[in-house]
């Protein structure tokens, strides 16, 4: 099939490419400059990430759009301008989409059949400790906070394309977990001299997925036409971040006993170390274990040394 990602020169989106290409596929990256493409490797096509008139030429007989848009959440401090920009950059991008399924149903052409919309396990709000946390599968209701509030309008942007037919999953995809980006770039400098170890109480659920999983888990997705609405991408086993810190550690055979205070971080991230670092989701992949799909990498350890 011939699919369409939006975003896919990203972390994950490149991941995702390859695979797709593994498979057999089709890919077309859309993006804001021009590239040539190579044999054996992806076709390119240039938009503004904001006409749906350029975006519906180029889902013109596409069998799917994977769109993975976004402001990285993590880049910088949570000022009022950041947020602005974490919320349109989602919601303009999925709104840009519905648009561009909708105008090609009005030319008498079929949209593509699948859309694959990019969430994220913050759906499922701020909880502190994990024995206490509810297991989120993806029936439970969104929470509260800003990433559960993003969460909320970043997969309502893209609704609309229901109504033409679609099929639409929406993944809500938790930390990830691979080399090259992802969580570890900023984790792995401060473990490796010694000074590693949980934020805060150590308590609070810490979601993850390895890359391979998280590109394999959306191509399982695009492949299983029987399987619509919210998935979580997530693995199975659940673990606090204390209980990371620790798994991380002996992955790199460094201690990871400095435990970083609420009081230290709180002055200089403020509600972005809230949400980010002193809450998490206890989240499960009922959808996916379900439907037969298998995890390469089910257990914590086992991901972090393909990670490292």
């Amino acid at each position: 099939m011939r699919v369409v990602i939006l975003g896919g020169t990203g972390f994950i989106g490149s991941a995702l490419v390859k695979a797709l290409l593994r498979a057999g596929h089709d890919v077309t990256i859309s993006g804001r400059g021009r590239r040539s493409q190579t044999d054996g490797g992806p076709a390119y096509a240039q938009w503004d990430g904001r006409s749906p008139r350029d975006l519906a030429e180029i889902c013109r007989g596409a069998a799917a759009v994977v769109n993975l848009l976004g402001e990285n959440i993590g880049a910088g401090r949570w000022t009022r301008a950041r947020r602005e920009a974490i919320v349109q950059s989602r919601v303009c991008a999925g709104r840009a989409v519905a648009d561009a399924f909708a105008l090609l149903k009005k030319d008498g052409a079929a949209p593509p059949a699948t859309l694959i919309q990019a969430s994220a396990s913050g759906w499922y709000g701020l909880w502190p400790d994990l024995a206490t946390a509810p297991d989120s599968t993806e029936d439970a209701p969104a929470g509260s906070g800003f990433l559960a509030d993003v969460a909320r309008q970043w997969e309502a942007s893209s609704a609309p394309v229901e109504a033409l037919g679609v099929r639409r999953v929406r993944i809500r995809t938790a930390p990830v977990l691979g080399k090259g980006g992802g969580i570890l770039t900023k984790m792995l400098p401060l473990y490796r001299w010694g000074l590693g170890g949980p934020a805060g109480s150590g308590r609070q659920p810490f979601p993850w997925i390895h890359l391979d999983d998280e590109a394999g888990a959306v191509l399982f997705l695009l492949e299983h036409p029987q399987i619509s609405g919210p998935c979580n991408l997530c693995a199975p086993e659940q673990v606090d971040a204390a209980g990371f810190a620790r798994a991380l550690g002996r992955t790199l055979r460094r201690p990871a006993l400095f435990r970083i205070p609420a009081f230290a971080l709180r002055p200089a991230l403020g509600r972005m170390a809230e949400e980010l670092l002193f809450n998490g989701q206890r989240c499960a992949p009922r959808v996916l274990l379900e439907a037969g799909y298998v995890f390469r990498y089910p257990d914590l350890d086992g991901a972090l040394r393909a990670s490292i």
